[in-house]
């Protein structure tokens, strides 16, 4: 059982995907790190040496993981609420962001749908 950056990666995986479940470690940074560390991608979680693990705990350590990039990506968002911008109004009101139309399907922002009654029938 490994433990990185306050994370147990899983034990059969091989560890350029066991390092993304690491938030803030994609397949890209992952491969990037193990190049730099000379360690072999195919190679499983629980194959790794005592020394490959500490290696690689000081390389992420170096990078903004986890609570700290959370922390980050939030302090991000309170400032653009903060100081009035179009992003922060959109964040503000759980609209999306960038641009997506809203019309049709911006339901993952803008929660489950609510139907609206239509025009009533006259009946004589």
């Amino acid at each position: 059982m490994i433990r990185l950056a306050g994370v147990t990666l899983p034990k059969g995986k091989r560890i350029e995907i066991g390092l993304t479940y690491i938030y803030g470690i994609g397949r890209s940074l992952s491969r990037k790190i193990l190049q730099e560390l000379n360690i072999n991608m195919d190679s499983r979680v629980e194959e790794l040496s005592e020394i490959d693990v500490n290696r690689l705990r000081d390389r992420i350590a170096k990078i903004p993981v986890e609570g700290d990039l959370k922390r980050k990506v939030q302090g991000d968002i309170k400032r653009l609420v903060d100081i009035g911008t179009y992003r922060g109004f959109r964040h503000r009101r759980g609209l999306p962001v960038r641009g997506q139309r809203t019309r049709k399907n911006a339901r993952t922002r803008k929660g489950k749908k609510k139907t609206v009654a239509g025009k009533k029938m006259v009946t004589k």
